[in-house]
């Protein structure tokens, strides 16, 4: 059961304005997670973890996604603390992590937490961490190192942290690889002598004909098509 506080009415009156303005905590993740800075109180008795964030996400109008393996349930008072420090505390009390990709927040448990090898190859490092930044994915909190010689990228961090590398990785490389210039396809052409006669067919048309004073004997010669020598 979840009984809120004076406090949280308050929070919510306020959240309109409040959830624009930065709370001057260093900035963590790549997104930007813009939260008030009113201490966000409120009292537990017995709540599922789950239930518990799905009402912090609802109470700040925070899209929020939340792994089936977050479990756990939270007995009596938590400290009242201002919202993204409520968030990392209680991801430290119990070993979750947390990725905001600018629409939703995304919970999960640290044992899902992955490590990746990915190849770089044609992208350089440089190129994919100036992506990373420019995309707002980058996060202090996870790791994206280049092994020696900067063929490999080590990649450490929750799920969607993960994809979204993954994906500009992908993104990059599709750019990068030369687009293939398409050339014109010939129309078969068949030119038929009979006699000082010849007739030019071109995609089963005849087009025409021209008469030469020199006979030739009766044949049949295709001229090869795009790809044929």
């Amino acid at each position: 059961m979840l009984i809120r506080s004076t406090m949280l009415d308050l929070l919510k009156r306020v959240l309109c304005v409040a959830v624009f303005v930065p709370t001057g905590i260093p900035r963590a993740a790549g997104a930007f997670l813009l939260l008030p800075s009113i201490p966000y109180s409120y009292t537990i008795l017995d709540q599922d973890l789950s239930a518990a964030l799905q009402e912090f996400g609802n109470n700040l109008n925070i899209k929020v996604n939340i792994s089936a393996e977050v479990k756990g349930r939270i007995r009596g008072r938590l400290p009242d603390l201002p919202p993204l420090e409520f968030l990392n505390h209680l991801t430290t009390i119990y070993n979750l992590q947390w990725y905001y990709d600018g629409l939703v927040l995304y919970v999960s448990a640290a044992k899902e937490a992955q490590s990746r090898l990915l190849a770089l190859s044609p992208i350089s490092f440089d190129a994919l961490k100036a992506a990373l930044d420019a995309l707002n994915i980058s996060d202090e909190r996870y790791i994206v190192r280049p092994t020696p010689g900067d063929d490999i990228v080590l990649v450490s961090g929750p799920p969607r942290f993960i994809a979204l590398v993954e994906q500009t990785l992908n993104g990059l490389v599709a750019q990068a690889q030369p687009r293939a210039i398409k050339t014109p396809q010939r129309e078969p052409v068949l030119m038929l002598f009979r006699g000082s006669s010849t007739v030019v067919v071109r995609d089963g048309r005849p087009e025409g004909s021209h008469s030469s004073d020199v006979p030739h004997q009766d044949s049949v010669i295709r001229e090869p098509g795009q790809g044929e020598n």
